[in-house]
C-alpha cells in the first residue's frame, strides 16, 4: 500500500508522506545504511504484516508493517537504505522527508556493528532533525567474530538517545530494542550533544535558527532547519515551507537573517561550497570520535579474508571472466534445471485444460466458445507459466543468493570502467545482470541508480541482454543448427561457447547503445557514486527463496499471464478466422514476408514475434501453429522433429543465425513495456525503449543475412 494523505506534509515533489496507519498506531521509520540488516530487522518485527509500495512522485518503493509489543501498537516503516540525509539521491529525499515531515513519532537508525564509524554520520544527521531517536547496533554476531566489541553504553551516552544490541538474523535483542522504543518517543533531551561546527559556522547557524524557533512553532529542529536553508536545498524549502506554513523564501525576517547569516559568512571567507565541505567534514569528525570511543577491536585487520578474496574477484584481469563464468553457470544450472519441471507443468497444465474442454462440452458449450477459451486462452496461459516459471524460480533465488553473499556489488565494481566509459553508471551493471533473469525486473532495479540521465539510460537499453525467455529459443536452435554436427561433451562444450558469444554480444550492444544515448539525446557525464563492498556472508538460504520467489518470479509471472490472456485471444482469433484460401493469420504472414526475408527471416517468424508481444515464450508454439496450418497452439515432441518442421518450411544456417540475433535484438516484451511506463511515467520514452532493439535487430540481420548469402551456400 502506498502513502495517503494527511495533515502532516508532502514532499518536494508534492507526493504524500503520511503512511496510513492504524487508530492509536504510532508511526516508527527504520534508517540505515545498505547492507546493514535492516530489512532483516523489520521482516523480523512485521512478519507477513507487511505491504510495498512506491512513494507518491518517487520510484522507490517502500515497506510499511504492524507490530505489537505488549499494550503498544506500532506501524514499522522501512526507509530505503541510505548513507545519508542530505539529499543526492531520491532514496535520500525519501528518508529526510518521512523522518522531517511524515509524522513519524520515533526513528530507528540500524546499524552495523562491525563498520559503527560510517554508519554513524546517518545517526549524527537524524538525531539534528529529531530527538526521537534509537539506535540499533545490528550484527554484533559478525563483530564478535571479527574481535568487535562496542561500548553501547557509552555510545547513549556520547549520542544523547537510546541504544540497544541486536543480531536480527537470529532475533536476539529485538524485544529489547522495541521496550526501549517509548523512551525513545518521549526523549526530550534538550542537550543532545550535537555536531559541532566552527565558530563562525555556529554563529551563522544561530543567527538563522533564533528566527525560526519563533516561527515554526516547535514542528521543525529549528538548528537543523538553519542549516538546511543556509545550505540552499530549493526543493527542501518547498517542504519546509508548506509544513510549518510560512514560505521561507519569501518572509522577510527569515530572509534578514539569511542575508545577514550570509554576510557574516563571507566576512569570514566561507563561501556557500566551504560550508557544504564544512558541514558534511564536520559529521565525519564527530563519528569518529565517536566510534574512537565506544568501539574496540582485537583484531584490527579483521577484513584481510575478504581483501585476499576481493584480490581475484576484482582483479583488473582476472575478475570479468570469473564473473562471465560465474554467470553461466547459473544460465546453466536455469536451464537444466528448468527443463524436467518445465516438462511436469506441460503435462500437467494441458491435461488439466482437456479436462476443461470436456467439461465445457458436457455442459453444451458451442464448440467455438469452447476452442476459443481453451485453445486459444488457456493453452496461451499454460505455455507461458510452464515456461516462464521453473527458470525464473531457479534463476532469481541463485541472483539473489549472490546478492545475499555480496558478490553483486563487486560485480559492478568489475564493470564500472566500461560503463563509465560509456558515460553511464557503474550500477547499470547490476540491473544489466537482472535483465538476463528478466528485464522488467531489471527495468525495476534501475531504481538503485540517482542520476535520472543514467537511470534512463539503463532503461532504454535492458532489453539487450536476453531474458530467461529468450534463453530457451537461443539455445535450441544454437543445438539444432549449429553444433549439430558435433556429439557429446564437444556439443555441450560448443554450445556454451556459442551461447556465451550471444550473451557478450547483448553485453557490448548494451555498452554501445549506452555510449550512443550519452552523446546524443541523453548528453552528460558520468555521475559519481559510492560503491560499498558489503563483508562476505553466509546466506539465509530459506529467507532468499522466499524473497526472490514472492517479491520477483510471483510479480514478474503475474504481470505475464495478464497480457498472455487477451493475446491467447488474438492469436486464436487470426487463426480461426477464415478469408480467401487463408485465415488472417496467414494472410497477415503473407504481407509481412517480403520485409522479412530481406532481413533473412519469413513472414511467418515476423509475425510470430509480433504476436509473441506479451511473452517471448510463445514465439515458437506460433511459429508452428502457422507452419503446421493449425487452429491453435501446438507442442512439438523434440529438438530432431521441430527441426524437421523448420527445414521443411525453408529454413537453414543463414534463417537460425538471423533468428538468433532478432531473439536477442527485438521490442521488449509487454510486461517489460508495462514496467518502463510505469517507471518513467512517459509513452515517449516506452517508445524509445521499444524502438531502439527493434531498429538495431533488423539492422543487424539485414547485414548478417546479406554477408551470409554472399559467402554461405
Amino acid at each position: 500500500m502506498g502513502l495517503t494523505v494527511g495533515s502532516v506534509g508532502k514532499n518536494a515533489y508534492g507526493g504524500d508522506l503520511v503512511p496510513e496507519k492504524h487508530k492509536n498506531e504510532k508511526i516508527i521509520a527504520l534508517a540505515g545504511n545498505p547492507n546493514v540488516g535492516k530489512s532483516t530487522v523489520f521482516n523480523a518485527l512485521t512478519g507477513m504484516k507487511q505491504h510495498t509500495g512506491n512513494w507518491t512522485g518517487k520510484t522507490v518503493q517502500n515497506a510499511q508493517g504492524h507490530c505489537s509489543v505488549g499494550e503498544n501498537d506500532y506501524l514499522m516503516v522501512d526507509i530505503p537504505g541510505t548513507y545519508s540525509l542530505l539529499a543526492h539521491s531520491a532514496e535520500e529525499e525519501v528518508a529526510r522527508d518521512l523522518i522531517c515531515f511524515g509524522g513519524t513519532d520515533a526513528v530507528i537508525v540500524v546499524c552495523d556493528a562491525s563498520c559503527l564509524e560510517r554508519n554513524l554520520n546517518l545517526v549524527l544527521q537524524t538525531i539534528e532533525i529529531t530527538e526521537h531517536t534509537l539506535v540499533c547496533v545490528n550484527l554484533l554476531d559478525e563483530a564478535k567474530k571479527k574481535k568487535i566489541s562496542v561500548d553501547l553504553k557509552k555510545l547513549s551516552e556520547e549520542l544523547g538517545v537510546p541504544v540497544c544490541g541486536t543480531s536480527a538474523r537470529s532475533g536476539a535483542g529485538l524485544a529489547e530494542m522495541m521496550e526501549l522504543v517509548p523512551k525513545a518517543m518521549e526523549n526530550k533531551n534538550k542537550k543532545i550533544p550535537q555536531t559541532v561546527y566552527p565558530e563562525e559556522v555556529e554563529n551563522a547557524v544561530q543567527i538563522v535558527a533564533s528566527v525560526i524557533e519563533n516561527k515554526s512553532d516547535g514542528k521543525l529542529s529549528p538548528r537543523w532547519t538553519a542549516i538546511r536553508l543556509l545550505d540552499k536545498d530549493e526543493k527542501l524549502n518547498s517542504s519546509i515551507s508548506e509544513f510549518i506554513g510560512i514560505n521561507v523564501e519569501t518572509d522577510r525576517d527569515i530572509a534578514d537573517a539569511l542575508k545577514k547569516a550570509k554576510k557574516y559568512l563571507s566576512e569570514n571567507n566561507i563561501s556557500d561550497t566551504d560550508l557544504k565541505d564544512i558541514i558534511v567534514n564536520s559529521i565525519v569528525r564527530r563519528a569518529e570520535e565517536i566510534a574512537d570511543k565506544c568501539v574496540e577491536l582485537e583484531k584490527p585487520d579483521y577484513y584481510e579474508r575478504d581483501r585476499k578474496i576481493d584480490r581475484i574477484l576484482t582483479h583488473r584481469i582476472w575478475g570479468v571472466p570469473i564473473m562471465a563464468a560465474m554467470l553461466l553457470l547459473i544460465f546453466w544450472i536455469t536451464i537444466e534445471g528448468a527443463n524436467y519441471p518445465s516438462e511436469l507443468l506441460f503435462g500437467a497444465l494441458f491435461s488439466l485444460g482437456d479436462k476443461l474442454s470436456e467439461m465445457l462440452s458436457a455442459c453444451g458449450a458451442p464448440e467455438w466458445s469452447r476452442s476459443m477459451l481453451i485453445d486459444g486462452v488457456y493453452r496461451v496461459l499454460a505455455w507461458v507459466t510452464a515456461v516462464m516459471l521453473p527458470p525464473m524460480a531457479i534463476f532469481f533465488p541463485l541472483f539473489t543468493l549472490l546478492e545475499d553473499v555480496g558478490y553483486l556489488p563487486r560485480v559492478a565494481f568489475d564493470l564500472d570502467r566500461f560503463f563509465k566509459s560509456s558515460n553511464a553508471c557503474g550500477k547499470q551493471a547490476l540491473t544489466m545482470m537482472m535483465g538476463f533473469g528478466c528485464n522488467a525486473a531489471g527495468v525495476t532495479g534501475c531504481r538503485i541508480i540517482d542520476s535520472p540521465r543514467e537511470r534512463l539510460i539503463a532503461i532504454l537499453t535492458n532489453s539487450f541482454v536476453p531474458c530467461n525467455g529468450r534463453f530457451p529459443t537461443l539455445i535450441a536452435i544454437i543445438t539444432m543448427f549449429l553444433t549439430a554436427g558435433a556429439a557429446g561433451l564437444g556439443k555441450s562444450f560448443l554450445s556454451v561457447l556459442i551461447l556465451t558469444g550471444v550473451i557478450i554480444l547483448g553485453v557490448v550492444l548494451t555498452l554501445v547503445m549506452s555510449k550512443l544515448l550519452s552523446s546524443t539525446v541523453l548528453k552528460g557525464v558520468p555521475s559519481s557514486f559510492a560503491l560499498e563492498l558489503p563483508p562476505y556472508r553466509m546466506p539465509q538460504i530459506g529467507k532468499v527463496i522466499v524473497r526472490s520467489i514472492f517479491d520477483r518470479t510471483i510479480f514478474v509471472l503475474g504481470r505475464a499471464v495478464s497480457v498472455a490472456a487477451p493475446a491467447g485471444l488474438l492469436i486464436w482469433l487470426l487463426g480461426n478466422i477464415q478469408i480467401a484460401d487463408g485465415t488472417l493469420l496467414t494472410a497477415c504472414a503473407e504481407f509481412l514476408d517480403p520485409f522479412a526475408r530481406f532481413i533473412g527471416l519469413d513472414g511467418v517468424i515476423l509475425l510470430a514475434f509480433i504476436l509473441g508481444f506479451p511473452a517471448n515464450e510463445i514465439v515458437v508454439p506460433i511459429m508452428l501453429m502457422m507452419y503446421l496450418s493449425e487452429g491453435k497452439i501446438v507442442e512439438y515432441e523434440d529438438l530432431v522433429s521441430l527441426k524437421n518442421i523448420l527445414i521443411d518450411n525453408g529454413w537453414n544456417i543463414t534463417t537460425a543465425v538471423c533468428m538468433m540475433i532478432f531473439m536477442l535484438c527485438h521490442f521488449p516484451c509487454s510486461t517489460t513495456c508495462m514496467t518502463i511506463k510505469k517507471e518513467t511515467g512517459s509513452i515517449k520514452w516506452t517508445f524509445a525503449a521499444f524502438a531502439l532493439p527493434t531498429v538495431t535487430g533488423i539492422l543487424l540481420c539485414a547485414l548478417t543475412a546479406n554477408i551470409m548469402r554472399i559467402f554461405v551456400r
